[in-house]
C-alpha cells in the first residue's frame, strides 16, 4: 500500500510538472508571437521608414546632410522642390485623401502610421490633441502622421466655411482611427476673434468627456509641426509633474487697446464698436500669451467648470485676440491645476515656454536667425535651411510649415523624427 501510495504521489507530480510545462510553453509562445508581431511591426523598413529611392519625389533630397548643414545638399534640394515634376508627385489633393481612406489598412500601412505603441512609457502617457483646420490637406495629414499614437486621443475641428471636399477629406481620414474624432460643434471660425477659442473649447469639452486616462492636453493648427518625437514629449511633460506650459507675461500698453475695446464680428471679420469695457471680473490681471498651449487635466477641468474662469470667458467674448490673453490669464489665477502665481517673476515668453516655436520678423537677427523661407503676417513660414535651427529648440512644436512653399521641409523633419522614434525602439529591445 505504501508503495501505491507512493506512486500515486509521484503520478500526481509528474502530472502537475507536465502541466506547468504546458503553461510555460504556451506562455512562451505568446510572448514570442508578441514579439515577433512588435519586431515585425517596428523594424521592418517597408512599415516604418520613408525611403529615399527612385520614383519617389522625395529622391535627390539628402534630408541627413541637410540636417547637418551642408549648404550643398540644401541649395540642390531647393531648386528640386521648385520643379513641376516634384510638386505634381508631392502634392495630394482632397479627393486623393477621400480615394485611399476606402480601405482604412491599406492607407494606413502605405501611409506608415504606427498602429502600435513604440514603448510602455508613452503607452502609460496618453496625450490630448485638439486640431483646428480649414484648408491644406496634406499638411493636415502628414501631421496627423506625425503625432499619432493609438494611446492618444485626437479631437479634428473644421472650419464651418472650409471647402466640402476638404470637410468630406478630413472626415474620411479621421473615420480610418478609432481614436480620431471630429467634433461635435464646429464653428466658423474668426481671426482675432472669441470663435477660434471657442473651436478649442469645444474640441477641450469632447476631448474631456471622451476619455478619463489622458494626461496632458495640446492644441494644434495645421500648418504645425512636432521638433519632437512622442517619447521626448511624454518624458519632458513628466519633468514638468503636472504644471502646465505656455506663454504668459506682462500685457504691453501697445496692446491694451485689445482688451479695453469692444468688438464684434461683422460679415466674417472682427470690428471694433467704439464702445469702452468693463474691467475684467474681480479686476483680474490679464496676461499677454498666445493661442498654443500644453496643460494638464486639471487644468481643462478649469477652463470647462470653474465660475471664476467662466466669468472671464464671458467678458472676453467681445475682445480682440482672446486666444493670445485667455489661456495665459487663466494660468495665473489661484487654484487653477499647474498654475502659476500672478507675480511677475513667474512670466514666461513663448521662446521659454515648451508649446510653440515661431519667428517672428521683428525678432530675427536678435532672439534668432532669419527666416529661410517667407513670412505670412510677419511669421516665418520655413524652409529647408531653417530645419537645423529648429531641432536644436526644446520647444514640442514649430508653426507655420506649407507643402505649396516647401515640400522638402516637411519631408526632412518627419524623415528625421521617424528615424529617431526607431533608434528609440531599437534601443528598449
Amino acid at each position: 500500500m505504501a508503495w501505491f501510495r507512493r506512486r500515486g504521489h509521484q503520478v500526481t507530480i509528474l502530472r502537475v510538472s507536465a502541466m506547468l510545462a504546458l503553461l510555460g510553453t504556451v506562455v512562451f509562445v505568446i510572448i514570442l508571437s508578441q514579439m515577433e508581431l512588435a519586431t515585425s511591426f517596428s523594424f521592418s523598413d517597408n512599415w516604418l521608414e520613408y525611403p529615399d529611392h527612385v520614383g519617389n519625389p522625395e529622391y535627390g533630397c539628402n534630408c541627413s546632410s541637410i540636417l547637418q548643414g551642408d549648404l550643398r545638399s540644401l541649395e540642390q534640394a531647393q531648386l528640386l522642390a521648385i520643379t513641376k515634376d516634384v510638386r505634381k508627385k508631392v502634392l495630394r489633393s482632397d479627393d486623393y485623401y477621400i480615394n485611399a481612406t476606402q480601405n482604412c489598412r491599406t492607407f494606413q500601412s502605405s501611409r506608415k502610421y504606427l498602429m502600435f505603441s513604440p514603448s510602455q512609457e508613452e503607452e502609460d502617457f496618453p496625450l490630448a490633441y485638439s486640431i483646428v483646420v480649414h484648408h491644406k490637406i496634406e499638411n493636415f495629414e502628414r501631421l496627423l502622421r506625425a503625432i499619432y499614437a493609438p494611446q492618444n486621443i485626437y479631437c479634428v475641428s473644421v472650419d464651418r466655411k472650409s471647402a466640402t471636399s476638404f470637410l468630406e477629406a478630413v472626415m474620411s481620414i479621421a473615420s480610418c482611427f478609432p481614436n480620431v474624432f471630429m467634433v461635435s460643434r464646429t464653428v466658423d471660425v474668426v481671426y482675432a476673434a472669441w470663435p477660434r477659442v471657442q473651436a478649442d473649447l469645444n474640441c477641450m469639452a469632447d476631448l474631456y468627456n471622451a476619455s478619463t486616462t489622458w494626461r496632458y492636453f495640446l492644441n494644434l493648427c495645421g500648418q504645425d509641426f512636432p521638433l519632437k518625437t512622442n517619447l521626448e514629449m511624454v518624458r519632458s511633460l513628466k519633468t514638468l509633474k503636472g504644471a502646465n506650459t505656455m506663454e504668459t507675461e506682462q500685457m504691453v500698453e501697445g496692446k491694451r487697446w485689445r482688451v479695453r475695446s469692444a468688438h464684434h464680428i461683422v460679415n466674417g471679420e472682427i470690428q471694433a464698436t467704439g464702445k469702452i469695457k468693463q474691467p475684467p471680473p474681480f479686476n483680474l490681471p490679464i496676461r499677454a500669451g498666445n493661442a498654443y498651449i500644453v496643460v494638464s487635466r486639471g487644468y481643462v477641468h478649469s477652463i470647462l467648470y470653474d465660475e471664476d474662469v467662466q466669468r472671464l470667458a464671458a467678458w472676453a467674448q467681445d475682445t480682440y485676440s482672446p486666444d493670445e490673453f485667455f489661456w495665459a490669464t487663466v494660468q495665473r489665477m489661484p487654484n487653477v491645476p499647474g498654475s502659476s502665481p500672478p507675480d511677475a517673476k513667474y512670466d514666461l515668453t513663448d521662446v521659454n515656454a515648451l508649446a510653440r516655436m515661431v519667428k517672428w520678423a521683428w525678432h530675427e537677427g536678435t532672439l534668432y536667425p532669419p527666416c529661410h523661407g517667407h513670412h505670412v503676417r510677419a511669421i516665418c513660414v520655413y524652409g529647408l535651411g531653417d530645419l537645423q535651427w529648429l531641432l536644436g529648440r526644446r520647444h514640442f512644436f514649430a508653426n507655420k510649415f506649407d507643402l505649396d512653399s516647401d515640400p522638402f521641409a516637411l519631408h526632412c523633419l518627419e524623415w528625421y523624427l521617424r528615424r529617431k522614434t526607431m533608434a528609440d525602439m531599437h534601443s528598449a529591445f
